[in-house]
């Protein structure tokens, strides 16, 4: 069972998610609001945040940014906003995933489920030690840094498991199944969690996916990374 930290100002959703956390046999702390949750975190450890990001005193999206800097802890999302630009936002900024109100309990628990098997697969999972190079990128699973010729990226922990994923297989085509079972720990999932982390992944590699580099989606086959060098090659 998780130690559950629920942070939602809604006094009758939160009262809601407390007795279905408990009548599941999770230990739940809960607040009302951002600061709260931070001074929480910062001194009491977490298996999962469920983050609502209508708070009083300070938005949740900005809360999810000041969490991300101080804790890995998992962070499920429960909004009632359901703008694709702030979805890929928020995963863009650390959420492991996210829940648009109203939702069943069930639904939660499938998700909370789910976010908890990836962590504690993680957790569990001894990196390569050895480092992975793919043209001018250079990857270290163990300290978590990676680098494009030379100059530091700076990823989110999914886009750096991303690519480290990718860089150990080279030059093969890896399904969309397969990244959601090894990467996010998924047997199922919403292909957009891939397309956003891809998109912003591309970004920081400096190409798109119409102008590809190292990362080349093969339409209804899956994704692979390979160096510039074979990609042109490989073209007719």
């Amino acid at each position: 069972m998780a130690s559950v930290l629920v942070v939602e100002d809604d006094q009758f959703v939160r009262s809601a998610l407390i007795r279905h956390l408990t009548e599941a046999s999770h230990t739940v702390r809960s607040v009302g609001t951002a600061l709260e949750a931070l001074r929480e975190v910062a001194h009491f450890r977490f298996d999962v945040v469920i983050l609502d990001l209508g708070l009083p005193d300070l938005d949740g999206a900005e809360a999810l940014k000041m969490l991300r800097g101080i804790t890995d802890v998992p962070v499920i999302i429960a909004t009632a906003r359901d703008d694709e630009a702030e979805i890929v936002r928020l995963l863009n900024d650390g959420a492991d995933d996210y829940l648009t109100k109203p939702f069943s309990v069930e639904h939660l628990s499938a998700r909370m489920t789910a976010v908890l098997r990836r962590a504690r697969s993680s957790a569990g999972e001894a990196p390569p030690s050895r480092e992975l190079r793919v043209g001018g990128l250079a990857i270290d699973p163990l300290r978590r840094q990676a680098a494009l010729d030379g100059a530091a990226l700076d990823l989110t922990r999914r886009e750096f498991d991303l690519l480290a994923f990718l860089a150990g297989r080279p030059g093969v085509v890896v399904s969309r199944k397969e990244l959601l079972a090894e990467v996010w720990q998924q047997a199922y999932g919403d292909d957009q969690t891939i397309d956003v982390h891809l998109s912003w992944l591309r970004r920081k590699l400096g190409e798109t996916a119409a102008r590809p580099r190292y990362l080349h989606t093969l339409r209804g086959v899956g994704v692979k990374l390979e160096p510039p060098a074979a990609a042109a090659e490989a073209r007719p």
